[in-house]
C-alpha cells in the first residue's frame, strides 16, 4: 500500500501483516520502499510496517535499519467491545531523523503570531494557544516561540521546546518530545 502525507512530498510504502513479525515482510517492507524509491526519485520515500505483534529480535534489526533507511514499524490490536471491533496503533519504532541543527537549518528564524495566521488559520493557531494554556497549568511561565517552521515554547527567554507545533489550514501537528523509555513504549 502506498501512501502520501498531503502537506509534503513524503510517501509512505506500508506491509501490513497480520500475526507476528517474520523475516520475509521485513524484507517486503525494504524492497517495496526501494521499488518507490527507485521509481519516484522526486518524493522522499519511509518503509511502514504494520503488524499484530513485533518481537523484539526484529525490533533490534529493524532499529539497525532505521540509521540509514527511514523505517517505521507499527504494532496494531483488535478488541471487541460488545459488537464493536476496536484498532489500536502503537508506534514501536519511529523513523530517525537526521538533519541539520536547528540553528544551521534556519528553522529558529523568529517569526510573529501573523506568520502563523496566514501559513496556518486563526483556528489553529488558536488551538496552539490552548496548548499553551494546558502547559501553563503545570510549567508556569512558559510563552510560544514563533519559529520560521514551526510554535515551540520558551522559558524566561530561551527555547523550552519539549513540544512543537506546525498550524495548517484546517489541523494543528503536534510533536511532543518524550524520553524513550519502557514505560512510554
Amino acid at each position: 500500500m502506498l501512501l502520501q502525507d498531503p502537506d509534503n512530498s513524503r510517501r509512505y510504502t506500508v506491509e501490513l501483516q497480520l500475526g507476528v513479525t517474520d523475516e520475509s515482510h521485513i524484507i517486503r517492507s525494504l524492497e517495496y520502499w526501494d521499488i518507490e524509491r527507485k521509481r519516484y526519485p522526486q518524493y522522499d520515500h519511509c518503509a511502514v510496517l504494520v503488524a499484530e505483534d513485533i518481537t523484539s529480535r526484529f525490533l533490534n534489526v529493524l532499529a539497525l535499519f532505521n540509521g540509514s533507511i527511514p523505517f517505521i514499524a507499527i504494532k496494531m490490536g483488535a478488541f471487541k467491545i460488545g459488537e464493536v471491533i476496536t484498532l489500536t496503533f502503537t508506534t514501536v519504532l519511529d523513523e530517525l531523523q537526521r538533519g541539520l541543527d536547528e540553528e544551521e537549518s534556519g528553522s529558529f528564524e523568529p517569526v510573529d503570531r501573523g506568520h502563523w495566521l496566514a501559513k496556518g488559520s486563526a483556528q489553529t493557531v488558536a488551538e496552539v494557544e490552548k496548548v499553551l494554556g494546558l502547559v501553563r497549568s503545570f510549567a508556569p511561565g512558559v510563552d510560544l516561540k514563533f519559529n520560521k517552521n514551526y510554535i515551540g515554547f520558551g522559558k524566561d527567554g530561551q527555547a523550552y521546546n519539549f513540544a512543537v507545533s506546525r498550524p495548517r489550514k484546517s489541523h494543528v501537528n503536534l510533536h511532543i518530545k518524550i524520553p524513550r523509555s519502557d514505560e512510554q513504549d
